[in-house]
């Protein structure tokens, strides 16, 4: 019987298409693609291709290489997508900031570093981890019996800045720790611990926050003790706002939970409560905090005067880096986005792309994060279980709150925070921590996507249907 069991399954197992070989020929893809554009770079700034070209096209393959392998050995039925993905938008990102280590106007600068070996020495890292999670990490419902474990890890992570003598204050906003010489943002892992407690939290609560008990303008109304959570979640993100006065993890915190909790218990109505208290929050505290004054006055008025004396013109040279790249682009190599100053391979790197690439590039590089969005929704939509299901749509709305934040920033949509574009940025905190993410998510639909064992068939079934008159 046993025998039979083992036998069966293992023919359900091998029969499930696990699409492995369709990943390994987009990562291909994703490997060719940002080599090509390397040496179109290096075409443009010297006319020769590039002395590093080998280099760095065997450092990113090995990359891809080993995440490949361990994706085929320990989650053979994985998305076959959310990898190449990742490391398209990763070597991307390594081909811009070289292009911008070769800026005469930035190496002119008392702070200039070569960013470009230390960010693939980050990537290294990243995949690291990334291999760690799939290693280590059997079971994403392992993660749930840390539900608030998780909480206490998140709230540690998110007050480290705060600590005397261990956080940095850089340009107004307290959201990064040194630690033996190097910079950690912390908030970069926060946003995944958070996740966890988040659908921990939520798997058991939800039937209690789904309960309405009143209807107003269409809308169902919670009842007030079940208002507790979303106010304190509200209240923290107020708080990071004011003592880190870090308007993009504040953002990025509350909007998250609010996803979650309209995912776990279907009401629009805490999607209404999120935005208010959301808009609320934030007028309030920009009528009082002088850092996030200004950040809204650049935004507001990019151009004026007083932004300019402020040494806030970023938002200007953002703005004229897209239009001057027009539709198509100045091409690889060609652009003028140094003028950004010192953050133009981080916070701005998406106006690079903008103008180097125009308007079709910066569609097709959203695009491509669209792409790891909806995976990670459809994975939270493929899970058996329900903590699966929120722990995969939190990470994916975390993701897409803080490219929309970034490039919404950029692009002048909403004023400007201090998060990255996660892959194309410079900083080893958020390369590091999504790749994690994107392990997590693979880890999941792993899980979601394996074939169920077929049911051994029964022999004494069998005999009585066929001596059944």
């Amino acid at each position: 019987m046993s025998s039979s069991t083992t036998h069966t399954s293992t023919i359900g197992a091998i029969g499930a298409p696990s699409r492995r070989n369709t990943e390994l020929a987009l990562l291909a893809f994703a490997v060719v693609i940002p080599l090509f554009a390397y040496m179109n770079v290096g075409l443009a700034l010297t006319g020769e291709v590039p002395t590093g070209m080998l280099g760095y096209g065997l450092g990113l393959g090995l990359l891809a290489g080993v995440g490949h392998i361990v994706v085929r050995k320990f989650a053979a039925y994985a998305d076959p997508l959310l990898l190449p993905l990742a490391t398209l938008l990763n070597g991307l990102g390594l081909v811009i900031i070289w292009r911008l280590d070769q800026s005469e106007k930035l190496q002119q600068r008392d702070n200039f570093v070569q960013a470009a070996p230390n960010q693939l020495m980050y990537s290294a890292i990243g995949v690291a981890l990334f291999v760690g999670v799939l290693l280590l990490l059997k079971d994403h419902r392992v993660l749930q019996r840390y539900t608030y474990i998780s909480m206490v890890g998140a709230l540690v992570l998110l007050l480290l800045p705060l600590v005397p003598g261990l956080g940095m204050n850089v340009f107004g906003a307290k959201i990064w720790i040194s630690i033996g010489g190097f910079s950690i943002q912390p908030g970069e892992f926060a946003k995944i611990v958070i996740a966890i407690f988040f659908a921990g939290y939520l798997m058991v609560k939800r039937d209690a926050l789904a309960l309405a008990s009143r209807r107003f303008m269409g809308l169902y109304l919670p009842r007030g003790r079940d208002l507790g959570p979303i106010i304190v979640v509200w209240a923290m993100s107020i708080l990071i706002l004011v003592f880190e006065t870090d308007l993009g993890t504040s953002l990025l915190f509350f909007g998250m939970f609010v996803v979650m909790l309209y995912v776990a218990t279907e009401r629009t109505s805490w999607i209404v409560f999120g935005l208010l208290m959301s808009g609320v929050g934030a007028v309030g505290v920009a009528s009082f905090e002088p850092h996030v004054q200004q950040r809204v006055d650049a935004w507001l008025n990019p151009f004026s005067e007083t932004v300019i004396q402020n040494n806030s013109d970023q938002i200007a040279q953002s703005l004229m880096a897209f239009g001057s790249g027009g539709v198509l682009g100045t091409g690889l190599g060609q652009g003028n986005s140094d003028l950004i100053g010192f953050a133009a391979n981080s916070d701005f790197i998406l106006a690079t792309f903008g103008e180097e690439m125009g308007l079709a590039g910066v569609m097709a590089i959203l695009l491509i994060y669209g792409l790891i969005v909806e995976r990670g929704v459809r994975t939270a939509l493929a899970a058996r279980d329900p903590f699966g299901k929120l722990l995969a749509i939190g990470l994916s709305g975390a993701f897409a709150i803080q490219v929309f934040v970034v490039s919404g920033g950029v692009m002048g949509l909403i004023p400007l925070t201090g998060m990255t574009m996660p892959f194309l940025a410079y900083g080893g905190s958020s390369v590091i921590a999504n790749w994690a993410l994107i392990g997590i998510l693979i880890r999941i639909s792993d899980t979601a996507r394996r074939p169920a064992p077929s049911p051994a068939p029964n022999p004494d079934a069998e005999m009585t249907q066929v001596v059944r008159p």
